[in-house]
Parts: structure tokens; sequence; C-alpha cells
């Protein structure tokens, strides 16, 4: 074997090993990144989740809001990522308990009975006014001592939770004054999962965001307005928890 022909089949091993070991470390953080993802959203190979459907609050039949199945669509995405399952159901047909399999659960207390016996249980201190009655604080979140009105179309507000009681599964809160927020928090856990999951590690977290001028840019610029999960796992003073209500009208 002549110099040259032993320098280019130690060239081309050496390439080989590159691109083998070039292979191994993408599949490795690619995997690394899966089972983070997946632990966060309590979503190993092959689990069983739960998305919850609401109905459209401003129909008369058993609707779901277009934006509502928007919504849908994105967290089926993240599921299917996570190699998972999904069953969908309605809010009135959820009647089981929590934290066998990862829930999903989309809409305020107003259309979706599982939203409302979930912030009760969970979220003592929020409270929502789903009064169908005209008003300003129609719509309005009081959580903790602060209130926060409904402007449509220019400033809305919705809660984005993640509860975990023990070792169980978690549950994600997609609680919003209107349809389009709920899509505008799916599609912000969507985008931010990551840094959720190194800044909360596996504890509850309760998000309180601002969709901005949903009208002119819909579902797509979304504020951080705080961290509210303390203020939302208290209870509501007496004071502010005459003034607003989880109750159906």
């Amino acid at each position: 074997m002549t110099d040259d022909v032993r320098n280019i089949v130690l060239g081309v091993i050496a390439a080989g090993l590159s691109a083998t070991i070039g292979w191994l470390a993408r599949t490795y953080l690619w995997k690394r990144k899966l089972r983070r993802k997946q632990a966060f959203f309590g979503l190993p190979d092959n689990s069983e989740s739960l998305l919850v459907v609401n109905r459209d609050a401003g129909s008369p039949d058993l609707a779901v809001h277009r934006f509502d199945v928007f919504a849908l669509l994105e967290l089926s995405a993240l599921i299917k990522d996570c190699g998972a399952n999904t069953q969908v159901v309605t809010q009135d047909a959820a009647q089981q308990g929590f934290g066998e399999r990862t829930e999903f659960c989309v809409g305020g207390p107003g259309s979706n009975r599982r939203m409302l016996a979930h912030m009760s249980a969970m979220l003592p201190g929020v409270r929502i006014n789903i009064d169908p009655e005209p008003g300003p604080d129609r719509g309005a979140f009081q959580i903790g001592s602060e209130r926060y009105r409904l402007e449509p179309g220019v400033t809305e507000y919705v809660l984005l939770a993640r509860i975990i009681a023990g070792e169980s599964r978690p549950v994600f809160l997609f609680c919003g004054q209107r349809a389009i927020t709920n899509q505008a928090a799916t599609r912000y856990l969507a985008r931010n999962h990551e840094r959720l999951a190194r800044k909360h590690g596996n504890h509850t977290f309760v998000l309180l965001l601002k969709v901005v001028n949903s009208q002119a840019y819909g579902p797509d610029v979304v504020e951080l307005v705080a961290d509210v999960t303390r203020a939302a796992q208290a209870p509501l003073p007496a004071a502010a928890d005459t003034r607003t209500s989880h109750r159906a009208s």
C-alpha cells in the first residue's frame, strides 16, 4: 500500500468516525431534550393524557369555539412530540379524578365545569366574574387583592397553570377571558416550556398572561404580567370574595 492510498484510507476512516461521533452526540442531545420535555409535561413514552374541551359560551348549541379548537390542535402536537397518546373529552363528560394522567383543561369556568372544579379545589385565591349581564367587571379576574378587567380585542387576560399534587401527573389549565386567549396561552406554553421547566422544575406554577391587541395580532402577542402562584393558592380575602364568583349563574 502506497503512502497516498494509506492517507486516503485513514482520511475515510477519520471522516467516518467523526460522522459517527457527531451523530451519536446529536442523538444524545435530542433524547435528553425529549426526556426533559416529557418530564415537564408528565408524558413518558406511550403514556395517556386527557384533553378536556369546553363549549362555546356564546352558542346555544354544544359547540366548541374555533379558537379553542386551535388551542386543542396545538396541545395535540405537543403531546405527539412527547410520544404520548391523548383522549379528548367534553367538559361535562370528564367525571374522574386527577393525577393518574396528564390533563390539559381549556376554557373558563363559565363554559367548562371541569375548570370550575379545578379552580375551586386548587386555586382558591382566584375568582372570575362570569355574570352574563353587561358591566365593567364582566369577565374580570380577581387574584388576591388585584383585579384585571377585560377590554375585548385590546387587553385580555388568561391564566396558564401547571398544578402538581405530590407524585401525581400534572394538570395544565388554560383559563382565559375569551377563547382567543386560551389559544394564546397554549401557544405561549409551546414556545416557552423549556424556560418554564428550568425556572419552575417539577413544581406548581400559575402565570397571569396578557394578550395585547388580539383584534390586530390574534393570539401571537402575549406578555407575562406576573407569577401569581402564591396569591392564587391562598384563600381570597373576604371583601374580594363577595364581589366575584366561580359559580355559574
